[in-house]
């Protein structure tokens, strides 16, 4: 199944993609919907109030997740771009909800910065609580997968040797535009082309399957040290690419439109615009 949270006159809605249509799932946002036991059964069934996809105005998929974690230094191209070792353990920063935005939402540059820079992602959807899960545990808590374009100030970013002040400005992480549940994509440890383009330009290329740490073994490492909630996001990083590492820099500026893309799962497409 393809799930998303829509945008309507009377609220948010949790809907299922059919064909050219959206199926309201009787629930105000798929966070509400995941934390309900049943929920894969209930959504595969409903059959309430339907809406165009065209022209769908999509909210973050979970609006207001209990918390996001990212994963830094995932793939192996990246980390050698960034002039790093390949670490033993995940890098874990958060995220919270007044970071996201809609797949189709404009991205708002803040003043603040002239190093806005652009990081697609495989993120990694929780639907079931969990904690110190083991294999099985984590495999079944994972409802889907989802596009993140991580926006990092990076002028911010590395202000400090610990990067969350670069990572949570208000309103500029798109995410969506789906939660595709792993039976579409391969199962629980996808291999996925992930890109990234400017303006039509390739950025980003690479594949999940590269991922140092997968999505089964980010949730039990994660669930190992907080309670994974049913809607909680986790971020499992960016490949190489990055406007950070090039030479010269390259940053995202008003006018431009940036779209991070996943096979199988969609793409945010956004436009930046300026403050």
């Amino acid at each position: 199944m393809k799930l998303a949270t829509l945008r309507t006159a009377d609220g948010t809605r949790a809907v299922r993609l059919d064909g050219d249509t959206l199926v309201d799932l009787g629930h105000a946002d798929l966070g509400e919907l995941f934390a309900e036991d049943g929920w894969q059964e209930r959504a595969a069934a409903a059959t309430g109030t339907t809406h165009p996809v065209e022209g769908a105005d999509f909210a973050p998929v979970v609006p207001n997740p209990s918390k996001v974690v990212c994963v830094g230094h995932n793939y192996t191209n990246h980390i050698k771009e960034m002039g790093r070792d390949l670490p033993a353990f995940p890098t874990l920063f958060p995220k919270f909800a007044e970071t996201l935005i809609g797949a189709r939402d404009d991205i708002v540059r803040p003043g603040e910065t002239e190093a806005f820079d652009w990081e697609v992602e495989l993120a990694v959807v929780v639907g079931k609580r969990v904690r110190r899960a083991d294999e099985r545990q984590a495999a079944e808590a994972i409802a889907g997968f989802t596009v993140m374009n991580d926006i990092s100030v990076r002028d911010w970013q590395f202000r400090t040797i610990e990067w969350t002040q670069g990572k949570i400005w208000e309103a500029t992480t798109p995410v969506g535009p789906y939660v595709v549940t792993p039976d579409e994509v391969g199962g629980v440890r996808p291999a996925l082309e992930v890109r990234t383009t400017v303006d039509g330009e390739v950025m980003q290329r690479d594949d999940t399957g590269t991922l140092l740490f997968d999505p089964v073994f980010l949730v039990r490492y994660i669930s190992t040290v907080i309670t994974l909630n049913p809607g909680d996001i986790i971020a499992t990083g960016t490949p190489a690419g990055v406007g950070n590492a090039r030479d010269p820099k390259v940053f995202l500026v008003p006018g431009q439109t940036v779209a991070t893309e996943i096979t199988g799962l969609g793409s945010c497409v956004n436009k930046v615009v300026g403050a």
